[in-house]
């Protein structure tokens, strides 16, 4: 796993992009800048291995190098699902595939190049967005969650993680500052973290926790819970009845 020091010197050349650099060392960025991420997992397979039968099939949408889909194959041998992660980064997907490889699991995973946002997705029982919605521009957001809803079965289970933000003021700037302090913890420099921040400023736009669930009550999910929540990051399962 490379380090991840591209914002070491704290210049911001331009805005976050799934390049080829980040690609590189993504896994490392993804575990030193999201809390409890492999807790996240641990709660989704435990929820699919009680909600779908064995040989279902699972979509992860903006699956990045893979990591998700790869982790929940460890976790859950005995269901054999079908994975499919489809992303429109091609070196976020040549790292997925390099990673599937190396842990023995091509036969378990696919992974496409393609538009999450209008990708068909066939025989789609479940359905993950990892900090995915975040990156769509806002104004996209209840088309894409409405798509979702409609394309999967009764009974089939979409799963929403995202960094979220707080409509109380005090307690946002609260979040975020236990946040950056969890950043330091990881090793990042406080150069570093601010650099980061200004290069995703006008990428990633967070909602908050009521906005998501609205999006999902809207899109026709009746059934939705938060599974893990830690200050601003939330996850939420939706069921389709």
């Amino acid at each position: 796993m490379t380090e991840d020091t591209l914002y070491a010197t704290g210049a911001v050349e331009e805005d976050f992009t799934f390049n080829d650099r980040v690609a590189e060392v993504f896994d490392d960025m993804l575990n030193r800048s999201i809390p409890y991420y492999q807790t996240v997992i641990d709660g989704m397979a435990q929820l699919l291995a009680c909600r779908l039968p064995a040989g279902a099939t699972i979509y992860d949408l903006g699956c990045s190098t893979g990591t998700t889909l790869l982790e929940l194959c460890r976790r859950l041998p005995d269901k054999q699902f079908r994975y499919i992660g489809i992303d429109n980064a091609p070196a976020m997907l040549d790292k997925a595939r390099k990673k599937s490889a190396m842990f023995g699991k091509s036969s378990m995973l696919q992974f496409r190049q393609d538009d999450v946002t209008n990708c068909p997705l066939p025989e789609a029982t479940g359905i993950v967005c990892n900090y995915t919605l975040q990156f769509l521009r806002p104004l996209t957001r209840q088309a894409f969650v409405a798509r979702i809803h409609a394309t999967l079965p009764e009974g089939g289970v979409f799963f929403l993680s995202e960094k979220t933000i707080s409509h109380a003021p005090r307690l946002n700037r609260d979040f975020i500052d236990i946040y950056h302090a969890f950043k330091k913890q990881q090793g990042y420099s406080e150069l570093e973290i601010a650099a980061k921040r200004e290069a995703l400023e006008n990428v990633l736009i967070p909602f908050s926790l009521e906005e998501n669930m609205a999006l999902l009550h809207q899109a026709g999910f009746e059934e939705i819970e938060a599974y893990f929540k830690w200050f601003n990051f939330t996850a939420l399962a939706a069921l389709k009845r």
